[in-house]
């Protein structure tokens, strides 16, 4: 059974910078992308990083590209993502969701791609 647990959510204030991390249990995930993604109220969830979990390669989406950093921690089966210069926009319940993936350079940036997926943490970025 495989279980992805968020922590590290919280209220911030815009400028500021939070540390989520996911710890992943179950399985090998040496085949696996793990992902980031997020769901402010009212809109879908949408990508937000990935790292495949055996090369190291990550991959961004352009609205957090050079504030959040995406990384992992093989011996503890551990993903965070370290999000700098925190922006209202950021607001959201962000997921840490897992997903099988072959191409050692390359991450699926869809949520149907995804297998696994967190019960949610919740960011809010305050003015």
């Amino acid at each position: 059974q495989v279980q992805l647990v968020e922590s590290g959510g919280g209220l911030v204030q815009a400028g500021g910078s939070l540390r989520l991390s996911c710890a992943a249990s179950g399985r090998a995930f040496s085949r696996y992308v793990m992902g980031w993604f997020r769901q402010a109220p009212g809109k879908e969830r949408e990508f937000v990083a990935a790292i495949n979990w055996s090369s190291g390669y990550t991959y961004y989406a352009d609205s957090v590209k050079g504030r959040f950093i995406i990384s992992r921690d093989n011996a503890i089966n551990t993903v965070y993502l370290q999000m700098d210069s925190l922006k209202l926009e950021d607001s959201a319940v962000y997921y840490c969701a897992a997903g099988e993936n072959d191409y050692r350079f390359a991450v699926p940036r869809a949520v149907g791609e995804y297998d696994y997926w967190g019960q949610g943490t919740q960011v809010t970025v305050s003015s």
